[in-house]
């Protein structure tokens, strides 16, 4: 069995391209996936950012949100960057009419918690798990986390807010790494799915 898994991104929204180019530089064979059966053909997900209301109604619409409910709570990895930490959360402190999410992390989050688009900023950020110097964190309309479950790891804190948890096989983080050319926290998403792979095998 190849060691290289395969990585869909959630094409409906978002910065979709970024996040193939940073999975291929992480080793990593990436493609595209927006209808139910694409699902059956990866091995881990990566929820990219965008418009968090958006991408609810559109998952809706693909007629994939309740299987990908279904596969998160089976176990398949997923890492949701900015809007995708909004649909990975099992409570928005502040959601749009009708706005739903996928689920699997333990937390709440506050859309838009660092200012509008117009405030969007760089930062340093440490991240647990993640080796070197700290990542460099790109923040546009970000969420942060208000509070998190007794069994979600903090990664990374900025300003004093969460900006990075990890629950399992479920990653997210308020910035977007994708967009800097340091593919550090793809590699630790892929170092997660092969993990996955490997425990399946045994």
């Amino acid at each position: 069995m190849s060691n290289t898994p395969v990585i869909g991104v959630l094409a409906l929204q978002g910065d979709v391209r970024e996040h193939l180019i940073a999975l291929a530089a992480a080793d990593a064979v990436a493609r595209p996936v927006r209808r139910p059966e694409e699902l059956d053909e990866i091995g881990g997900l990566v929820i990219p950012g965008g418009e968090s209301t958006t991408i609810s109604k559109l998952a809706n619409l693909f007629g994939v949100m309740e299987l990908l409910r279904a596969r998160v709570r089976d176990g398949l990895p997923v890492y949701g960057t900015c809007a995708g930490m909004i649909m990975l959360a099992d409570k928005i402190l502040d959601p749009r009419s009708g706005q739903e999410t996928i689920g699997g992390i333990d937390m709440i989050v506050r859309r838009n918690a660092f200012g509008r688009q117009n405030e969007s900023f760089e930062a340093a950020v440490d991240v647990a798990g993640v080796t070197g110097d700290p990542v460099e964190g790109v923040f546009i309309r970000a969420p942060w986390v208000e509070s998190v479950g007794a069994r979600v790891e903090v990664l990374a804190e900025h300003d004093g807010h969460i900006v990075a948890v990890r629950q399992g096989n479920a990653l997210a983080t308020s910035f977007h790494p994708e967009l800097t050319g340091d593919h550090r926290v793809h590699s630790l998403f892929v170092d997660m799915v092969r993990a996955t792979r490997g425990a399946e095998s045994l």
